[in-house]
């Protein structure tokens, strides 16, 4: 029974046990980089410039257990809630991802972790491109594999041909096939079942968690969100938001 959901599970962890093997220096260096700016008060940008990549950085805003210094750049141009096939189009607009990152007022001496399953294309590149101009620190989790693997001539390309991991500051290799499903079924063609939420999720809230760590061992307390479905979530974040409010641009 549930063969393939047996498999998926397999797979899933299969990468979280690669990323522990080979990406934990990048993690560290990662938390490490979120803590000095947390101790400064400082707020930590997260963007995932491409459909289901967004979600790595809802996956850090405003969640249960998570750090309230955390910004995402939701920006509507590459949410799939404006179109599937519209956000594909605009994630490979060159130029894109240059002007989002402006329009969120990124700052030399910032925080940037940028997100994107492939690392390849042009609002991706943008971003990491703009950030490195500003004198923002970068931090990249994508798939080198991907990157490395894909033609430079693809149409989702940057017209640089860069990769993301080349860029960044700090790079985290998520580990991704070429094409993201990794499951194979007899009688069908396409592969099934995508790797890239998983793992994202896993190295972005290994960051988060490693970066409060290193802050409670120095006494500081940062303030974390408590779901407002919990009983006290509301009153506990509440102390919190004034704090906030005027510095995140989508609380």
């Amino acid at each position: 029974m549930m063969k393939y959901a047996l498999e998926y599970f397999e797979q899933i962890k299969s990468y979280l046990e690669q990323i522990i093997a080979t990406e934990s220096e990048g993690i560290n260096q990662a938390a490490k980089a979120v803590a000095d700016h947390i101790k400064e008060d400082k707020i930590v940008y997260v963007y995932g410039p491409g459909g289901h990549s967004n979600l790595g950085s809802q996956e850090l805003f405003f969640r249960a257990g998570g750090l309230m210094h955390v910004s995402a750049i939701l920006d509507e141009g590459t949410l799939l809630s404006g179109g599937a096939l519209r956000s594909m189009a605009i994630e490979r607009t060159p130029g894109y991802g240059k002007v989002v990152i402006q329009d969120y007022g990124l700052e030399a001496g910032d925080l940037l972790i940028i997100v994107n399953a492939y690392g390849i294309n042009a609002a991706t590149i943008d971003a990491a491109l703009e950030g490195k101009s500003l004198g923002v620190q970068t931090i990249g989790v994508s798939s080198v594999k991907h990157a490395n693997s894909t033609p430079a001539e693809h149409p989702a390309r940057h017209p640089s041909k860069m990769n993301l991991h080349d860029i960044v500051d700090i790079a985290i290799d998520s580990k991704v096939e070429v094409g993201d499903a990794v499951i194979e079924m007899e009688n069908l063609e396409q592969k099934v079942g995508a790797m890239s939420t998983f793992v994202n999720a896993y190295i972005l809230n290994s960051i988060s968690m490693e970066a409060i760590a290193l802050l409670v061992k120095q006494d500081i307390q940062p303030p974390i969100w408590k779901s407002g479905n919990s009983t006290g979530g509301d009153e506990w974040n509440q102390q919190f938001i004034s704090r906030f409010k005027h510095k995140i641009k989508k609380l």
